[in-house]
């Protein structure tokens, strides 16, 4: 389908779908649906351009888009929009954003909501809700697909834009946490706040007219409570199911990381799952209704008011190499950086050698300077006599078979480095988990290498500049 054929009927569309959102302003939505001569209308335009996506040499997203549900929503505030519903993704469309842009828009517009599912930016802002603001989320997920388009809406949120209104200098090409936190330190900052998205205010919560960063996502709230891991292999499925000839390089590695991430660590999973069965301790709080009489309002709800006492072991003998070292330290890095909790390092070998509480990033510290044996039970002697939670040593897996001492009132993870296949202990009392495969050693891997601004999630985006 030629563009100028597109663009005209695009163009009567848009005048409809005026009326339609006029009914929908003067009445509850409920009341209003869409009429259905409309509805088929605007899909086979959109089916016009899923065939042209499937002709392009980035096959890749018109067989992607074929897979996935459609439905129209005059309140969302962008052109289009993406969530999970029964078994697979839906997009939404809102007719007076989409409808303006030429073709070549249209197709970004929905590429660009692709980008967001391969990229698992739905599971990482769920984890990250609580760490940044959701315009922050928001920006940051636009700039990280944004990098990678041509023919962008001109609302598109893009890196200059966002360096330019918040006062940065970030650099393309980095990862969502990386931005995230540098949006977030800048909203947090800013004292004049009267120009930022998050001031604004949707003119109708019925129909959108325009743009508004802030909410370009909300639709996420409204996906299907699935657990992460099982969204992860649905999105794995529809990714093979469109894949159908040459990948563009940055499509490639998005989705070699998300495959690669089967086999590594997802911290954000395991750990708050051991965290969450060991708090104990309640509070009460008007914030919430009791559960046993919700009707209530003057009984207060409960919450649970402890932290977890973490203890992180870090294997540092002679056989753990510096970049085993520092995988293990983007780990720890990450607990500190996301989860509010006691966390205590002890580095240890065939004897413990150093023991420090982290509370800040830049408590954590470099490795010492020795290469023992290794011996895992010193680390069970220690926390069997002092208050702690949950144990998590990170190994290469080559030392004991047996411990001297089961631990006592805690719970235990082990995580294995990159390179370890096995647990020598034959009976951990705990999880065994496994950190992504590493390659053969780089030299240039050291601990100056990590992040102080925690687990770059830049290994998950599959981006790789060299």
């Amino acid at each position: 389908m030629d563009t100028t054929t597109l663009t005209i009927e695009a163009t009567q569309l848009l005048q409809e779908a005026s009326i339609i959102a006029d009914d929908i302003r003067k009445q509850h939505p409920r009341k209003v649906p869409v009429p259905q001569a409309f509805s088929r209308k605007f899909f086979a335009l959109v089916d016009k351009l899923n065939l042209r996506l499937m002709e392009d040499k980035d096959n890749f997203y018109g067989y992607f888009l074929f897979q996935m549900g459609k439905s129209i929503r005059f309140d969302i505030t962008d052109a289009s929009a993406v969530n999970f519903k029964g078994t697979q993704y839906v997009i939404y469309f809102n007719p007076l954003q989409f409808l303006p842009l030429s073709p070549e828009q249209m197709e970004t517009s929905i590429k660009h909501q692709i980008l967001h599912i391969v990229s698992l930016h739905l599971i990482r802002a769920r984890e990250l809700r609580h760490q940044y603001s959701r315009l922050a989320m928001n920006l940051a997920m636009d700039v990280v697909v944004n990098t990678y388009l041509d023919h962008l809406p001109p609302f598109s949120t893009t890196l200059d834009w966002v360096n330019m209104n918040y006062g940065l200098v970030m650099t393309p090409f980095e990862s969502f946490e990386y931005y995230a936190d540098h949006i977030q330190t800048a909203i947090d900052l800013r004292t004049d706040k009267k120009d930022l998205p998050e001031e604004e205010s949707k003119s109708d919560e019925n129909v959108s007219v325009s743009y508004d960063a802030k909410h370009t996502h909300d639709i996420w709230d409204d996906s299907d409570d699935l657990d992460t891991q099982s969204l992860q292999k649905f999105t794995a499925k529809f990714i093979d199911a469109a894949h159908k000839g040459t990948l563009s390089n940055y499509l490639e590695s998005m989705i070699e990381s998300l495959k690669d991430e089967e086999n590594a660590l997802p911290w954000h999973w395991y750990l708050k799952k051991l965290v969450g069965s060991v708090a104990s301790g309640i509070k009460k709080t008007t914030m919430r209704r009791d559960r046993r009489q919700p009707s209530r309002l003057d009984l207060p709800g409960r919450l649970r008011a402890h932290k977890a006492r973490l203890f992180i072991a870090l294997d540092i003998s002679g056989s753990i190499s510096d970049s085993e070292f520092k995988q293990a330290m983007q780990e720890v890095l990450h607990i500190v950086r996301h989860y509010d909790h006691e966390v205590t390092i002890i580095e240890c070998d065939d004897e413990i050698r150093r023991i420090y509480a982290v509370r800040r990033l830049e408590d954590v510290k470099k490795r010492l300077d020795v290469h023992g044996g290794t011996a895992y039970s010193p680390v069970f002697e220690y926390a069997n006599t002092h208050p702690v939670d949950l144990l998590v040593y990170f190994t290469d897996g080559k030392g004991e078979e047996k411990l001297t001492v089961k631990p006592q009132g805690y719970k235990v993870l082990w995580v294995l480095s990159g390179r370890g296949t096995t647990l020598s202990v034959k009976e951990p009392y705990g999880l065994v988990k496994k950190l992504k495969h590493l390659s053969d050693y780089d030299p240039s891997l050291d601990f100056d290498d990590v992040e102080k601004g925690g687990f770059s999630m830049n290994n998950q985006e599959g981006i790789s500049m060299g």
